[in-house]
């Protein structure tokens, strides 16, 4: 397991119990260097939306918890927030949560002259996304292939 990787899974180890106390769930956790800084990103959810106040709820006693484990050797800055409305699908467990649910997709290379598609996901593996698109059709894609996987929003 890499630092990376065992900085996330311990964060959410900790974090699973807490949020359940408070009905959140866990979308994400990512530990990744934008410039010269490193982030600790917890992204969480509830029905109907997370608030300021949720954010903070979790915030303080996870921040507590890091400060006395202190198991993280790099400079940080911690932050805990939704995922957002186009939240992109990282993981299994993203994907697992989403079956269902419409998405849009960006491809790395053109299929058929065309680098953007949207539609209701139905199936994963390690490999391959499947969607049924907007005109009825089973499309699957490589993952290796997406760019980017999101969930769509209307407005």
């Amino acid at each position: 397991m890499t630092k990376r990787e065992t900085y996330e899974s311990r964060t959410e180890a900790y974090l699973l119990p807490l949020l359940s106390q408070h009905g959140f769930t866990l979308w994400d956790v990512e530990y990744v260097k934008e410039g010269s800084n490193w982030y600790l990103r917890a992204y969480i959810d509830k029905e109907g939306g997370i608030t300021v106040d949720d954010c903070e709820r979790i915030s303080r006693p996870l921040s507590d918890w890091l400060d006395k484990e202190d198991f993280i050797d790099d400079s940080y800055i911690l932050e805990v927030s939704s995922p957002g409305l186009g939240r992109p699908l990282k993981k299994d467990k993203d994907f697992e949560r989403s079956i269902g649910q419409d998405v849009e997709i960006r491809l790395f290379k053109a299929v058929g002259g065309q680098k953007e598609f949207a539609g209701t996901l139905t199936a994963f593996d390690k490999d391959t996304v499947t969607v049924t698109l907007e005109d009825g059709t089973g499309r699957s894609f490589e993952r290796a292939g997406i760019a980017l996987i999101r969930l769509a929003f209307d407005f």
